[in-house]
């Protein structure tokens, strides 16, 4: 489980700390948009994680089918099981992500935590009872992401909004982004 700490240390604990969006119209336009796209990374890497929960989810589901209905080895049907996960629409609130997941081999190694001793290499070997439990490990813990998720969301439209409202109320100048951004590029 995600467990947030407060005056922690970690990225997820700055952004979900409830100061992070407080006072935001005190911030200067340069904070808010750090602090959006620190919240933004943050949200990337928990749908990353989010996204190889879901992948094992399936691989464990597919063994349980696999052995009521007597079908073929499962790696026989691990490509389809992946790419179905991929092509599936999005579950909850998905959104385009711009950005790479900061923190992918972290989160492989935590997905696969999980099961402990279980090796998802040949679910075939697991029993029934250990992949029951391991399906149930998966579920709980996606739960857990998906909730974080959802909250750093929340921050991250907190900070958009403040922002765009900047922008409405003409505090904030489009042409000054561009140049900003002309000049980090040169």
């Amino acid at each position: 489980m995600i467990e947030v700490r407060p005056g922690g240390r970690r990225r997820i604990d700055r952004v979900l700390d409830p100061a992070y969006v407080r006072g935001l119209a005190e911030l200067s336009l340069e904070q808010l948009r750090a602090r959006r796209d620190e919240a933004a990374q943050e949200e990337t890497d928990l749908s990353y994680l989010r996204r190889l929960l879901h992948a094992r989810i399936d691989i464990v589901r597919a063994e349980q089918e696999r052995r009521r209905s007597g079908g073929s080895s499962i790696v026989d049907q691990l490509a389809t099981i992946l790419s179905d996960n991929a092509l599936r629409p999005a579950r909850g609130s998905g959104r385009h992500q711009q950005l790479e997941p900061s923190r992918a081999g972290e989160y492989r190694r935590q997905a696969e935590a999980l099961v402990g001793n279980a090796d998802l290499t040949d679910v075939g070997a697991l029993s029934d009872a250990k992949l029951a439990g391991t399906l149930e490990d998966y579920r709980g813990e996606e739960a857990s992401v998906s909730l974080r998720r959802r909250e750093v969301q929340d921050v991250v439209d907190q900070l958009n909004a403040e922002i765009a409202a900047r922008y409405a109320r003409g505090s904030a100048n489009v042409d000054d982004l561009l140049a900003a951004e002309r000049a980090e590029d040169s």
